[in-house]
C-alpha cells in the first residue's frame, strides 16, 4: 500500500543564496533568475524552453495558458496550474503561507493522512501546498484518486490545513505531540472549528483528549490510539486507508461502523465491534456523536462505502459545444472550497459562520 521510496526519501531544496536582485519585482527578473526560480519551483524540466522564450519575469506574468503550453511545452495540466497559481499570487502580492510548502512536503503530508500510495502521482504532478486548496475533483481523478473515501480524506485534511493556516507541523504523529498542542492556541482562537471541537473532554480512559486534538491526528496517531484500546491486531489495516483525525471528526457520515469495515473486523465479532464503538464515542465527544447520530437518523442518509468510486461529472447536451474550448484545469469544482463563490463554482461555498463551515462539509457526491 505504500509508495516507492523515491519521493519518500527526497528532501526539500536548500534555499538559494539570495542577493539584492531577487528582491526586485518579479516582472524585472532576468532570464537567468526566472530559470533558477523554475528549477527551485520543481519545474526544472521546462528551463531549456524558458531560456529561449522568457525575456524577463514580465513574460511569465503576462503569459496565457495557451502560450505556456506552446512556448514552454507545459502539457501537464497540473504543472500549468501550479505555475498559474504562483503567477496569480505574485500579481496579487498576497502573502500565502501555503505557497511555502513545496511538493516534497506534500508527499510527506500524504504519508501523514494515510494515503502514501498516491505519492508518486502527486510528486510527478509537483503538487505543492498552494495547489492543495485549489485541487478539483477532476484533478484528483487525473491523479488516479478514484475512491470516494479517499476524496473525503483529502477534503477533510485540506480543511484541517486551512484551519491551522497551513502550519506544516499541525498534524500530530504520536501521543507526545499533544503535550505541545495544549500550549498552542491557534485553533481555539481562530474559530475555524465548531464549538464542540474546542471543548475539553474529561472522559475516563482517554487521557483528557479533546476533539480539537483528535482533529489533528495523523493516520499513524489513529493507529496508536487503536493499540491503546486493545485493537493492535487490526491497527495495521489502516495503512493506505486515508483515515486520520480530520476525517473522523469532520465527516458526519464517518462512524464506528465505517471504521470497523476499514479495520476488517468481521461482522460476527459483535463484542469487538461494540468495544470499538464505545471507545470511538468516547474519543469524538458527545457533540460530534450527536451530530453523527442525527445524520444517521435522517431520511437521506446513506452509509459511507469503502469501495465506492468517484466518477467524472457527466456533461449535458448543452455542454458538448463548449467541450473543446474548456480546458481541463479551468474547472472550479474544488474539493475543499474556501474562497469560491456560488457564481464561480457549482459547489456550494462554505458558510461564513465558522461553526457551520466544518459542520456542513459537503459529501463528495455533491462535488460531482
Amino acid at each position: 500500500m505504500r509508495a516507492t521510496a523515491g519521493p519518500r526519501l527526497s528532501r526539500s531544496k536548500d534555499p538559494r543564496t539570495k542577493n539584492s536582485d531577487y528582491n526586485a519585482p518579479f516582472a524585472q527578473w532576468s532570464n537567468e533568475q526566472v530559470c533558477n526560480w523554475l528549477e527551485d519551483f520543481g519545474l526544472g524540466q521546462y528551463v531549456i524552453f524558458a531560456r529561449q522564450w522568457v525575456n524577463s519575469g514580465h513574460t511569465l506574468l503576462t503569459a496565457t495558458p495557451q502560450s505556456l503550453e506552446k512556448e514552454l511545452g507545459i502539457k501537464h495540466p497540473l504543472h500549468r496550474k501550479k505555475l498559474q497559481l504562483a503567477m496569480n499570487s505574485i500579481n496579487t502580492k498576497k502573502e500565502d503561507k501555503s505557497g511555502q510548502l513545496d511538493h516534497v512536503w506534500v508527499t510527506r503530508w500524504l504519508d501523514d493522512i494515510g494515503l502514501p500510495q498516491y505519492k508518486d502521482q502527486f510528486h510527478d504532478a509537483r503538487v505543492d501546498g498552494r495547489m492543495l486548496q485549489y485541487l478539483t475533483v477532476n484533478d484528483l481523478l487525473f491523479l488516479k484518486v478514484t475512491s470516494q473515501m479517499h476524496h473525503l480524506s483529502i477534503k477533510c485534511a485540506i480543511h484541517v490545513l486551512h484551519a491551522n493556516k497551513f502550519n506544516p507541523n499541525c498534524l500530530r504523529r504520536r501521543p507526545a505531540d499533544e503535550l505541545n498542542l495544549r500550549n498552542e492556541a491557534c485553533i481555539l482562537s481562530s474559530g475555524s472549528f465548531p464549538k464542540h471541537l474546542t471543548s475539553v473532554s474529561l472522559s475516563p480512559g482517554q487521557n483528557n483528549i479533546s476533539p480539537s486534538e483528535v482533529v489533528q491526528w495523523s493516520n499513524h496517531r489513529v493507529m496508536e490510539w487503536l493499540r491503546s484500546v486493545d485493537l493492535a491486531e487490526y491497527a495495521p489495516n489502516l495503512r493506505g486507508s486515508g483515515v486520520h483525525g480530520g476525517l473522523i471528526i469532520l465527516e458526519p457520515r464517518f462512524n464506528s461502523d465505517t471504521l470497523a469495515m476499514l479495520l476488517n473486523i468481521p461482522a460476527q465479532k459483535t463484542l469487538l465491534r461494540r468495544h470499538l464503538a464505545t471507545n470511538f464515542s468516547l474519543l469524538i465527544g458527545p457533540e460530534a456523536q450527536q451530530e453523527k447520530r442525527e445524520i444517521m437518523d435522517s431520511t437521506t442518509y446513506s452509509p459511507l462505502s469503502t469501495t465506492a468510486k468517484v466518477r467524472p461529472k457527466k456533461l449535458g447536451l448543452s455542454n458538448f459545444g463548449h467541450l473543446r474550448k474548456k480546458k481541463f484545469d479551468d474547472s472550479t469544482d474544488y474539493v475543499c472550497p474556501v474562497d469560491a463563490s456560488p457564481q464561480k463554482s457549482e459547489v456550494k461555498a462554505p458558510n461564513n459562520s465558522p461553526a457551520k463551515e466544518a459542520d456542513k462539509l459537503e459529501q463528495v457526491g455533491r462535488l460531482i
